[in-house]
């Protein structure tokens, strides 16, 4: 009986030792607090949250302050739209009041959504899918409150960079680009049979050109090659021509240097005949005289046999 009772009371031990256990694990990791206050507030989405569930974090600019603690789905008749109203569980023991500051050492929800306080949907990871709501200060966005969705305290939704990138993506012309990339399609299509089509005779007309290229650009080797051959025989004679033209100037230049000479010496010499004190000028003046008096005569004796013809017969008579 005593046996009994031991085994008992070590199995009730190890019940209760089991669920203290349970519940210091679920406190320490499920970040589940029993004895610490926490206060609700709603967000309200229009768009989808998928990935969002009971028990997602609640962070503020990384740092948790709560968990979701209902997700409902409400339709209002009046505007014919669907909300989804996500409840909050806020933990005011992760929030800290600067001390020395007036207005005392806690701070309301409503003066944080005054202030810019909003919340958004962020996608932890793309891979499991897996939403949270961070909270964050943006002046910027308007709020837009819902008081017949909900009576609790409401933080305004401002959209994701996720959110945003889903609204642009959506605003692309699918159907547009799509029909587009089918006229593509169907032009590089046409394309592409019309290259087969023609690109064959054209690279046989290409390869017979690139042949009679490479046949001509031989010949032209040739004729260049024998070119330069004559104008290397070209240019050797017109060096021995040059050398014997110098030769035969140089030749040249001698006897044209004794010619000026020869005529400097003719100068000088008529110089010296024609000056006057020279005897040879003197001289060759009176030979002029007698010249031009010998002509006279002549003229008057050619004169006289043409009146008288006997003349040249029997002469003058004294």
């Amino acid at each position: 009986m005593s046996e009994s009772t031991n085994r008992k009371t070590v199995i009730g031990a190890f019940v209760l030792f089991g669920g203290f256990l349970a519940l210091f694990i679920v406190m320490a990791f499920g970040h589940m607090s029993f004895l610490a206050p926490s206060r609700e507030a709603v967000v309200v989405f229009q768009n989808s949250i998928t990935g969002l569930s009971v028990g997602a974090p609640v962070n503020f600019r990384g740092v948790k302050v709560g968990t979701v603690k209902s997700i409902t789905l409400r339709f209002d008749p009046a505007d014919h739209k669907a909300y989804i109203p996500v409840v909050l569980t806020l933990e005011p023991d992760q929030i800290h009041v600067v001390k020395d500051v007036p207005g005392g050492k806690k701070v309301s929800i409503q003066e944080l959504i005054s202030i810019g306080l909003r919340a958004e949907l962020n996608l932890l990871s793309f891979v499991t899918g897996q939403s949270n709501i961070e909270l964050d200060f943006d002046r910027s966005v308007p709020p837009v409150l819902h008081p017949r969705i909900t009576d609790l305290p409401e933080i305004p939704v401002r959209m994701s960079a996720v959110e945003k990138l889903k609204d642009s993506l959506g605003q692309i012309p699918i159907k547009e680009i799509s029909h587009h990339a089918d006229a593509a399609l169907l032009s590089v299509t046409q394309l592409s049979e019309s290259l087969n089509r023609d690109l064959p005779p054209l690279l046989m007309s290409a390869r017979e050109t690139a042949d009679r290229s490479h046949e001509t650009i031989e010949a032209a080797t040739a004729a260049i090659k024998d070119l330069q051959a004559k104008l290397d025989v070209t240019l050797t004679k017109m060096d021995r021509l040059m050398e014997t033209g110098n030769t035969q100037l140089n030749a040249r230049g001698a006897d044209l240097h004794a010619t000026l000479a020869s005529a400097t010496r003719t100068l000088d010499s008529l110089q010296d005949i024609l000056s006057p004190r020279s005897t040879d000028r003197a001289n060759l003046d009176a030979a002029l005289r007698d010249i031009a008096a010998t002509a006279a005569s002549l003229r008057g004796f050619s004169s006289d046999v043409e009146r008288n013809p006997q003349l040249l017969l029997m002469g003058r008579r004294p």
